[in-house]
């Protein structure tokens, strides 16, 4: 099992500082009125959405896809009752490319929330977690 280990620091009037297990520094804000910074659930959707977009990519590459852009957004709702748990997130992959396949996309996400995105296996017992994508053909601008 690989060891992690991070670090967060109060940095005073609701700031806090932590640091990555590679070393890299993320300023959080306690206080959602202000949101100065990224609150702890919004790193929480971002993780979700960066590491199914990692599989993602990684899958289409592999299957020779030719992909120009790609987005995920990612959208939670959460429970009405503290601690306030997200207990459904949509995460909506937007493929863009020249002939991608619409099955290598669904094959990709499909691959990656059930099998290697590690950040939906952690919140997949407390949260559901709902797929989609679109693919949209690259159109080329004639100059």
């Amino acid at each position: 099992m690989k060891n992690t280990h991070a670090v967060v620091e109060y940095a005073g009037n609701d700031f806090y500082v932590a640091t990555t297990p590679s070393g890299h520094a993320q300023v959080l804000d306690g206080n959602s009125e202000r949101s100065a910074a990224s609150g702890p659930l919004e790193l929480l959707m971002i993780a979700l959405g960066s590491c199914t977009a990692v599989d993602v990519v990684s899958i289409l590459k592999k299957k020779r896809q030719k992909v120009t852009a790609y987005r995920v957004e990612v959208r939670g709702e959460r429970r009405e009752d503290y601690p306030r748990s997200f207990r459904r997130m949509e995460v909506r992959h937007i493929v863009t490319g020249h002939g991608v396949s619409a099955e290598a996309v669904r094959r990709a996400v499909e691959l990656s929330v059930d099998k290697y995105c590690s950040v939906a296996a952690t919140l997949r017992p407390t949260a559901e977690i709902v797929s989609s994508f679109e693919v949209l053909e690259e159109t080329e601008v004639v100059s």
